[in-house]
């Protein structure tokens, strides 16, 4: 498997907004690049896998939370230089958006504190960089498919 850190290329990642009752799951993440601060659920994508299924396989990894992938989200790309300008990581992370179908959310060994937080919660938490408004465009297309009366699955 390719190191993650100081890669020879881009690691292929998803991440799951899962919206529930007007608030989105969000979880704290146990080890870098981004260790101790919310973010959504999801991982690195495994060879014969889509991003969906990925992002589904990693929701039900790290919470223990199923759902219904709505939409694409956007996507995250995260590059960060050591000292010497080496690039020491490098995600490019496909986003989703899912409608909540069970599980409450749990701990793991990826996911530290799980919560549910609504919109006006964000600001006040240490989040990963661009979160905001890859949930603001999450409650964005939940509602326009509540509006449209469509689900995907």
């Amino acid at each position: 498997m390719q190191s993650r850190a100081y890669p020879t290329h881009p690691l292929l990642a998803t991440s799951l907004a899962v919206i529930r009752d007007g608030r989105i799951l969000l979880a704290t993440r146990t080890k870098p690049p981004a260790k101790g601060l919310f973010s959504l659920p999801g991982g690195l994508v495994e060879a014969g896998e889509t991003l969906e299924e990925a992002a589904l396989r990693e929701l039900e990894e790290e919470v223990g939370v199923a759902a219904s992938i709505v939409g694409f989200n956007d996507h995250v790309e995260v590059i960060e230089r050591d000292d010497h300008g080496k690039v020491a990581r490098h995600f490019v992370i496909a986003s989703f958006v899912a409608s909540w179908v069970r599980g409450e959310g749990s701990h793991s060994s990826e996911a530290g504190r799980v919560i549910w937080a609504t919109p006006d919660d964000l600001g006040a938490l240490p989040t990963t960089r661009g979160l905001e408004r890859i949930a603001a465009r999450a409650f964005e297309v939940i509602e326009a498919n509540r509006v449209a009366g469509k689900s995907r699955r």
